[in-house]
């Protein structure tokens, strides 16, 4: 006889019981071999997250490769046994879906896929979503006035920093250039971008891809009403019916930036509260790694300052996988890139090897080694190829997040470049921000999340290389190190002490040191998982106050309470010290002033362009302040500098190395092109400003290299032409004029451009003295700094200024050598001649 166990009462069921932990126990489907235990931590962060359960908002952090994703699974599944139902699960994209799908399967927990299921809408199954589903101007949840379609008891955002970039890029709108709604927008728009910066509207104009520009606030604000209209008239095209809905009550709370390529409009801060599906959910859990700064939470999704100061966390820290993490270019200053590049080829012919890169760019950098190069849509099935076999040197491009290569998928582990910003906004906040602490932050944060690609488990081990200069400079001289989380900052400091041993050896001595970790050496082990032990996570740690003071003033200004909003951003730029930020701040705070006070709010401005010229330039402008070039000594000052700037003249070398490899000529890199120009002057003890940037005309940048003489320079250093442009000429011309203007007749200028070419088109007209900066040109000139920098700095040469006025003169880096040695002369085509 069969027994019908369906009359047995059982009180506590993976259907009945509450506790994470007991379901856990009470599955009866669970993988064998797997799933027999919980580990430590995922009791442990049931347990508190048990406690909590019924806040709203809550944040969980646990570190990468620690069974995340079961924990999620788990909580999901309490909450439908408690009633707290329909529950949701949202993963940044489809690859993870999978992922999380198999897991599901291996634990014994019903998930399904589809929104309409009848097992999902009763309490009954999961449902798996990406971020798009869930996120977009025509969600199936519902959007805005249309109110709810689908409710949501329960909702993890899995992975939630990974899902910050799709939640910025569904309520972006961006118009094409191509499209009829660019030019009407245009047209409202042109008169004020040449009133901030004639040159840089003019280089849109003229299809530049490197320009860009803020509109201004003031100009916005006034034009609101004509833009919606345009925009309604197109509200139904392929382009925009996606973002309309999400973004339309938000436009006056928007900002908008003009390219040649297209026009961008995003608001101050997320606007989440369109799917009211999210902000409505009885319990909202979002999921993160360990990472030290959950901010941004604040600013994409609403959550309070509160949830962020109080997430649930495990005990222990030190859950995390053994990672050997070395700066090759720091242990040995001289070590290129095409160096380690064939060395991590070697490497991959043993072991599978991942490097991590920026851009579509970089990733040409590699690919004639590279076995296999992911982007978006090749991404799922070469994970899995990695998981399967030995691929060898795989490129994953512009991935820094939300995919697991575990155990043998990846041993070796690189991060290529700093990452690059995505959308038009984030590169005019990187131009104002640049060499801030929140801007150090923002990388660091996406930096620490590729790093944590390849460890999955406790158990795991990889080795990590962080490589290219800049990022090097970021970490090393710029103290971005101490920007990492515990756990992370201790393997740094641990493989520190390994770099110190083989301190300007070639790459067979880090080879050898790399092996003790891959080779599972007995005494790294120990000292590895040593130094984690004994960390724990700061409990009640300090959220970005900024960033929560810019969510709080975007809220009250949405409910058109501007004073309030005014207030909460005056709090925090009062209490902050760092000029760029304080300027920025000045200058969102003048956005928010000028929607009742458009007086008040040009002052507030003024005092920020006063502080920090970066920022948009107010209406009256920023008067302009000349450049001194009197007789100097060039080596004493020089030494002074680099005394004063820097504690460890090997700090010197990799700063200098890392503002070598930004002057490139390649498209679209032209403001940091221009600033790393203008920062090397001060190394060689030159005068330097940026005249454009900095007050709306002039030059690119302008150098005063003493007795009166001054280099006018502009950068074409994206150009790809086989001749100098009509208009290239004009612009250089043109900042010959103004510098005429300012500067009296007791000073001279050679005007000098930047440009892969020394030949004008025959319509152009460049002055007799005009000097050309080719790629050879710049090349010298890159060497002979380096050298010059390696040779006062190796050893240890900074205290001495006869030394210092030797290597200047040895390496032609006095005014009177400048133009003969690192520039040449131009031609003009013949008439008949074509470019």
């Amino acid at each position: 006889m069969s027994i019908d166990f369906g009359k047995i009462n059982s009180a506590n069921t993976s259907n009945t019981a509450v506790h994470p932990r007991e379901i856990f126990t009470a599955l009866p489907a669970k993988k064998e071999g797997k799933f027999e235990y919980p580990r430590d931590v995922q009791t442990q962060v049931w347990e508190h997250w048990f406690l909590r359960r019924n806040e709203k908002d809550l944040v969980l952090k646990m570190n990468t490769g620690s069974g995340k994703t079961v924990v999620g699974l788990l909580i999901l599944k309490s909450c439908l046994n408690e009633g707290k139902s329909p529950a949701v699960y949202v993963v940044p994209d489809n690859y993870l879906i999978k992922q999380v799908a198999a897991e599901a399967k291996n634990i014994g927990i019903e998930v399904t896929e589809d929104t309409d299921s009848p097992r999902f809408v009763s309490g009954k199954a999961i449902l798996i979503v990406n971020i798009y589903k869930l996120v977009n101007g025509r969600s199936v949840f519902g959007v805005g006035d249309e109110g709810i379609k689908i409710g949501i008891g329960s909702i993890i955002i899995d992975d939630a920093h990974a899902c910050l970039d799709t939640v910025e890029d569904q309520f972006m709108l961006t118009i094409d250039s191509q499209q009829l709604a660019y030019k009407e927008i245009y047209n409202l728009l042109k008169e004020s971008l040449h009133i901030q910066c004639d040159t840089k509207a003019n280089e849109i104009e003229n299809r530049d891809r490197d320009s860009y520009m803020q509109v201004p606030f003031w100009t916005w604000q006034s034009q609101i009403s004509e833009i919606s209209k345009i925009l309604i008239k197109y509200k139904n095209e392929e382009w925009i019916k996606f973002v309309w809905p999400l973004i339309k009550e938000s436009l006056t709370l928007s900002r908008c930036v003009v390219s040649s390529d297209k026009i961008e409009i995003s608001p101050h801060c997320i606007p989440i509260r369109m799917i009211p599906s999210i902000t409505n959910a009885c319990r909202k859990i979002f999921m993160t790694a360990t990472l030290v700064n959950d901010s941004i939470l604040s600013s994409h999704f609403g959550i309070t300052e509160e949830s962020i100061n109080q997430a649930v966390i495990p005990n222990t820290a030190g859950d995390i996988g053994d990672r050997m993490i070395l700066l090759p270019q720091v242990i040995n200053t001289k070590l290129t890139d095409d160096e380690i590049k064939e060395f991590c080829k070697s490497i991959s012919q043993d072991v599978n090897v991942v490097v991590i890169v920026p851009s579509d760019h970089r990733a040409q950098y590699w690919k004639k080694e590279a076995d296999l190069i992911l982007k978006k849509d090749n991404l799922y099935e070469g994970v899995t190829r990695l998981k399967k076999e030995k691929v060898g040197l795989t490129i994953l491009v512009n991935r820094y997040d939300g995919i697991d290569l575990p155990k043998d998928a990846c041993r070796f582990l690189v991060i290529d470049g700093l990452p690059v910003a995505r959308r038009l906004i984030d590169k005019v906040e990187n131009n104002i921000l640049m060499g801030s602490s929140k801007k150090a932050v923002q990388l660091i944060q996406k930096i620490e999340q590729g790093m944590g690609r390849g460890i999955r488990s406790s158990d795991d081990y990889c080795a990590v290389f962080l490589m290219e200069k800049n990022l090097t400079r970021l970490l090393y001289s710029g103290d971005g190190i101490n920007m990492f989380s515990p756990g992370t900052k201790a393997q740094i400091k641990l493989s520190e002490q390994i770099s110190e041993q083989i301190q300007g050896k070639d790459l067979s001595e880090i080879r050898k040191a790399i092996m003790y970790c891959l080779h599972r050496d007995q005494e790294w082990v120990s000292a590895s998982k040593g130094v984690l032990a004994s960390l724990s996570y700061e409990k009640g740690n300090t959220p970005d106050l900024i960033t929560i003071a810019q969510r709080k003033a975007y809220d009250f200004a949405y409910i058109n309470n501007y004073n309030a909003a005014v207030n909460e951003l005056e709090k925090i730029v009062n209490a902050v010290d760092e000029k760029p930020l304080k300027s920025y701040l000045k200058q969102c705070l003048a956005e928010y002033i000028n929607l009742y006070d458009q007086v008040e709010a040009q002052k507030t401005l003024m005092s920020a362009a006063n502080d920090h010229s970066k920022v948009t330039k107010p209406l009256e402008g920023i008067s302009y302040h000349k450049l001194e070039s009197n007789v100097m000594d060039q080596a004493r000052i020089c030494g002074d500098y680099l005394r004063k700037k820097f504690d460890n003249p090997n700090k010197v070398v990799i700063e200098m190395n890392g503002l070598l490899e930004s002057l490139k000529f390649k498209p679209e890199t032209a403001d940091t092109f221009e600033q790393s120009l203008n920062i090397i002057a001060e190394y060689i003890e030159f005068n330097s400003q940026r005249p454009e940037a900095d007050y709306g005309k002039g030059p690119d940048v302008l150098w005063a290299v003493g007795k009166l003489t001054y280099f006018v320079i502009e950068c074409k250093n994206g150009a790809t032409t086989d001749t100098i442009s009509k208009h290239d000429c004009n612009q250089l011309n043109g900042s010959g004029e103004w510098f005429t203007n300012r500067y009296d007749n007791t000073c001279t200028f050679t005007p000098i451009l930047v440009h892969p070419s020394v030949r004008f088109e025959y319509a152009a007209s460049p002055k007799p003295n005009t000097r050309i900066i080719t790629e050879e040109k710049l090349s010298l000139l890159c060497k002979n700094i380096s050298n010059f920098i390696n040779s006062v700095c190796v050893d240890n040469k900074i205290h001495d200024d006869n030394s210092i006025r030797e290597r200047l003169i040895s390496y032609k880096l006095r005014a009177d050598d400048f133009c003969n040695t690192y520039t040449t002369k131009f031609y003009v085509n013949p008439s008949n001649s074509r470019a």
